[in-house]
C-alpha cells in the first residue's frame, strides 16, 4: 500500500493540471435578451442577471436578504437618517486597469441622478456628496429616505468605470466596466452574450470559472432540454409543467422559492376606455386568478393583489384578491358608458405561459362583452412601449426588491420612471412619500396600507400575483446560493 500511495498522488496531480488546464464555461439561459447593458438605463430582471457578473455594488444582500458589505466595507448613519458615510474598499481596480475610489462613487452617484437616467427617484434625494479621502465619501440627504441602503444593493449602487462611461459616451450601453468578477467580451444579438474572467478580482479565489455564457433562450421548453442535455448549466425560468416531475439520472435541481416580486398588467390610463376607473375595476374583478395559478402556473405562484408579497413588510389585506362578480362588472361597465363592451389590445410576453394568461384572460373577460386580442412582444419592446405609451393594456412584472418602496413608487407615483399606467394620485404620491422618510416600520406599514385602499379603488395595474423564483441548475454545479432577489450570482460557481 504505501508503495502504491506516491503513483495515487502523481496521478491525482496529474488530473488536477488537467482540469485546471480546461476553460471551465458556465452556461447560462436567459429568457430574455438584455438590452442596455448600462445599470443607469436598465429595467430589465435579464440586464440585472448580466449586471451581477460585471459590475460589484456598494452593498449586497445575503441568503437571508439581509443588507451586507460589498464595495463599501461599512457605513454610519446619522441620527436625523440624512448623513450616511460609506468606508469603501481600498485596492479595487475597474476592469480598465483605473482605480476604484471615492471620486468613482461620487460620479456614478451623481450621473444616476441625471433626467435621462432610470435611477433619478432612487438618488433623487442626494442633496450633497463629500469626497472626504479615496475610501471614504459623505452622502447628504434632503430628507430622510429610509430604502436607501437597500437602494444601494441594486442597480443604482453598480458601480461603473467614470473612465469608461467619458471614453464610450452613448455608447457605453454597449461597453459595460464594472469592478466585478468577470469582463464584457461580446454578443451575438438574440443568441449569447460572453463574459471572461476577471484575473485582478479583488475577492481572493474568485471567481471560480473562466467564463459566463449567457444563451437566450425564449421558450422556457427550449431552455429546459439544453439543461437536461448539458448544453447549459442553469435556467433562470424552469417550465411549470415540469414541477414535480423527476429529473432523468438525477441531472438537476430546481430552485423553487416565492419571490418578492408581482405579475399583472399596466392600463393605459391616458386612453379611452381606461381613462374611467370603473372600466378599470370591472376587469380587475373578472378575473379568476385561482384558476390561472393553477392551471399556468402548476401552483408555483402565490394569487396576489398587491405589489407587496408575503416576504415584504408592507404586505397587508389589499394584497387578498376580490371574488370574481360578473354582475358588478356589468353594473362598473353600464356606469362607465361600455354596457355594450369593447375591444382592447394586451401586450404580452412571448414566452409559453405568458401567452396562456393572455389567453385566460380572454375568456375571462369575454363574458362581459370585452373582446381581447393579443399582442406578443420582446420584453425591450414593451418597455419601450410603456414609455412611450403606445399601448391599451401592457403585461409587464417586476422581479422585486426588499425594501417596499422600490415596488411600489416608481409605479404609481405620478409621473414615476416606471409608471406607464401615466397614473397620478396626490393622495397616494403624499402617503408614499410619508413611507418613504418614516423609519418606523410599523408607520410606514401604516401609510401603504392606506395608500392601497387608494389604488385597489382605482386599478391603474391589474396584479395577478407573486411569483416563485424558478431556476434549473445541474447536479455538476458547485457553488450555487440563493438570494431572495432572485438574481443570479456567478462569482462562486463551479463544476
Amino acid at each position: 500500500m504505501n508503495k502504491r500511495l506516491p503513483l495515487q498522488i502523481f496521478s491525482a496531480l496529474v488530473a488536477g493540471v488537467s482540469c485546471s488546464a480546461m476553460a471551465m464555461t458556465i452556461n447560462i439561459s436567459l429568457d430574455n435578451d438584455p438590452g442596455k447593458l448600462d445599470p443607469v438605463q436598465s429595467s430589465m430582471i435579464a440586464e440585472r442577471m448580466v449586471y451581477q457578473s460585471i459590475f460589484d455594488k456598494l452593498l449586497d444582500l445575503d441568503e437571508n436578504g439581509k443588507i451586507v458589505p460589498m464595495l463599501a466595507e461599512r457605513w454610519t448613519v446619522s441620527d436625523d437618517q440624512k448623513t450616511y458615510t460609506l468606508f469603501l474598499r481600498k485596492g479595487v481596480k475597474f476592469q480598465d486597469g483605473t482605480p476604484f475610489n471615492a471620486k468613482a462613487v461620487e460620479f456614478n452617484l451623481l450621473r444616476g441622478q441625471e433626467k435621462n437616467s432610470l435611477r433619478r427617484n432612487d438618488l433623487k434625494y442626494i442633496k450633497h456628496i463629500s469626497v472626504v479621502d479615496d475610501a471614504t465619501l459623505k452622502i447628504e440627504l434632503s430628507t430622510p429616505f429610509a430604502p436607501f441602503l437597500s437602494i444601494l444593493t441594486d442597480r443604482a449602487g453598480m458601480i461603473s468605470s467614470p473612465s469608461a462611461v467619458k471614453k464610450f459616451g452613448d455608447d457605453y450601453v454597449n461597453n459595460p466596466v464594472g469592478t466585478g468578477p468577470f469582463i464584457y467580451k461580446g454578443r451575438l444579438k438574440g443568441a449569447s452574450l460572453t463574459l471572461d474572467k476577471n484575473p485582478n478580482y479583488w475577492q481572493a479565489g474568485l471567481p471560480k470559472a473562466d467564463q459566463v455564457v449567457y444563451k437566450i433562450m425564449n421558450d422556457v421548453n427550449v431552455a429546459f432540454n439544453n439543461l437536461r442535455s448539458g448544453q447549459v448549466d442553469i435556467t433562470n425560468r424552469f417550465p411549470y409543467k415540469e414541477l414535480g416531475n423527476p429529473a432523468p439520472g438525477g441531472k438537476y435541481s430546481v430552485i423553487n422559492k416565492p419571490s418578492m416580486g408581482f405579475l399583472g398588467f399596466y392600463f393605459n390610463t391616458g386612453k379611452a376606455p381606461f381613462d374611467k376607473k370603473e372600466v378599470r375595476e370591472a376587469i380587475d374583478i373578472l378575473i379568476n386568478r385561482d384558476a390561472i395559478a393553477r392551471v399556468v402556473y402548476n401552483g408555483a405562484v402565490s394569487v396576489g393583489h398587491s405589489p407587496f408579497s408575503k416576504a415584504q413588510f408592507a404586505h397587508g389585506v389589499a394584497d387578498t384578491p376580490p371574488k370574481v362578480d360578473l354582475a358588478r362588472a356589468k353594473t362598473l361597465l353600464k356606469a362607465a358608458g361600455k354596457e355594450g363592451g369593447f375591444s382592447f389590445r394586451l401586450t404580452l410576453p412571448t414566452t409559453p405561459d405568458a401567452l396562456q394568461v393572455g389567453q385566460m384572460v380572454q375568456g375571462m373577460l369575454r363574458s362581459a362583452g370585452i373582446n381581447v386580442s393579443l399582442d406578443k412582444a420582446e420584453l425591450a419592446a414593451q418597455i419601450e412601449a410603456g414609455k412611450a405609451g403606445s399601448y391599451d393594456a401592457l403585461m409587464v412584472g417586476w422581479s422585486g426588491r426588499p425594501d417596499p418602496d422600490q415596488n411600489i413608487y416608481d409605479f404609481v407615483v405620478t409621473n414615476g420612471s416606471l409608471n406607464y399606467s401615466r397614473y397620478g394620485n396626490k393622495d397616494v404620491d403624499a402617503l408614499l412619500m410619508q413611507a418613504r422618510i418614516e423609519s418606523d416600520v410599523a408607520k410606514r406599514k401604516a401609510f401603504y396600507d392606506q395608500a392601497m385602499q387608494i389604488l385597489v379603488q382605482d386599478v391603474p395595474y391589474v396584479y395577478l400575483n407573486h411569483d416563485n423564483v424558478l431556476f434549473g441548475i445541474s447536479k455538476a454545479v458547485t457553488g450555487f446560493r440563493f438570494v431572495p432577489d432572485g438574481v443570479i450570482r456567478t462569482a462562486t460557481l463551479a463544476k
